[in-house]
C-alpha cells in the first residue's frame, strides 16, 4: 500500500489553536466579502469551494457547507446532495485545469480522525500525479506546491464557470 506523507503539515498540527466561542474559520470565510484573500473559488446556494491554504498537493480543494456543523445528520438532503454535487464539480475543473492522474476524496469527522476544523465538516478534494510523493517530503521535510496559492485560486476560479 502506497501512503500520502506530508510531514510539512505538521506546523499547522502543533501550531496552537485557541478556542473560539464565536464561529469557526469557515464560517467567518463564509460571511466575507474577500473570496480572493480567502481563496474562495466557487459559491453555491448551501456550500461554498476553497483553496487548502495548507495543501497536500497543489489544487487541494475543500467544500464547506454554509451550515456551521460537525456532524453530517445536521445537513439537510438538499445541502448534503449539492455537496457531493459541487465536489464531482470540483473534480472535472482540477480535471481540466491541472490534468491530474487521480484523486483522495473525503473528509475527517472529529479530531482522532484528523479533522483540523473539527466544529465545521467539509469535504477534501486532493488532485493526485502519479510520482507526486518523492523524496522531498520524505526526506527533506519539504512539500513541494509547483504554483503560488493565489495564481492556482485565479485559474480555478475562472474555470469553474466552464464546467457546470
Amino acid at each position: 500500500m502506497e501512503s500520502l506523507h506530508a510531514p510539512w503539515r505538521i506546523d499547522y498540527i502543533l501550531t496552537p489553536k485557541t478556542p473560539s466561542e464565536a464561529e469557526s474559520l469557515f464560517t467567518r470565510i463564509a460571511r466575507s466579502s474577500d473570496d480572493v484573500e480567502n481563496l474562495v473559488i466557487h459559491r453555491d446556494r448551501h456550500c461554498f469551494v476553497l483553496l487548502n491554504r495548507y495543501p497536500y498537493n497543489g489544487g487541494h480543494l475543500m467544500v464547506v457547507p454554509y451550515k456551521e456543523t460537525s456532524n453530517l445528520d445536521d445537513l439537510d438532503d438538499s445541502e448534503l446532495s449539492e455537496i457531493m454535487l459541487v465536489t464531482r464539480r470540483c473534480i472535472r475543473v482540477l480535471k481540466a485545469t491541472m490534468k491530474p492522474d487521480g484523486f483522495n476524496v473525503g473528509l475527517n469527522l472529529g479530531r482522532v480522525a484528523g479533522a483540523g476544523i473539527e466544529e465545521h465538516v467539509h469535504y477534501h478534494v486532493v488532485p493526485r500525479w502519479q510520482g507526486d510523493s518523492n523524496f522531498m517530503p520524505v526526506i527533506a521535510n519539504t512539500g513541494v506546491v509547483p504554483e503560488a496559492l493565489a495564481e492556482t485560486a485565479n485559474k480555478l476560479r475562472e474555470a469553474f464557470p466552464q464546467h457546470p
